[in-house]
């Protein structure tokens, strides 16, 4: 049985290493569990490996707001201190404290 543990959390917002672009956790895959078309669409040399967390993102850049599908090695927290606008964080989440958001759903 493969141990995994998520290195961020529901609702932390966080930074993607390489692109332009921040988000919140709003769920984690314990390794990867997306499409193979997906994952074969990402160039070979920038393939992140499948067993490791991989996490759902309410994303935003300067552009977009968006969903994004990242892998734990692919993020760094942010700590910048500011929130994010994403308009569907409201359903998800509470108004922004103390760098994060808290859950406004029950989890099973």
């Amino acid at each position: 049985m493969l141990k995994t543990r998520a290195k961020y959390y529901l609702g932390q917002v966080v930074r993607h290493r390489k692109h332009p672009f921040r988000g919140v956790v709003f769920d984690v895959d314990p390794t990867f569990s997306n499409t193979d078309e997906w994952y074969e669409a990402i160039p070979e040399d920038a393939r992140p490996d499948k067993d490791q967390p991989f996490y759902h993102l309410l994303a935003e850049n300067d552009q977009s707001y968006y969903v994004a599908y990242v892998s734990e090695q692919n993020l760094i927290a942010d700590y910048t201190g500011g929130p994010v606008s994403h308009p569907d964080l409201g359903d998800l989440f509470g108004p922004f404290e103390d760098g994060s958001y808290p859950l406004q759903f029950q989890l099973n």
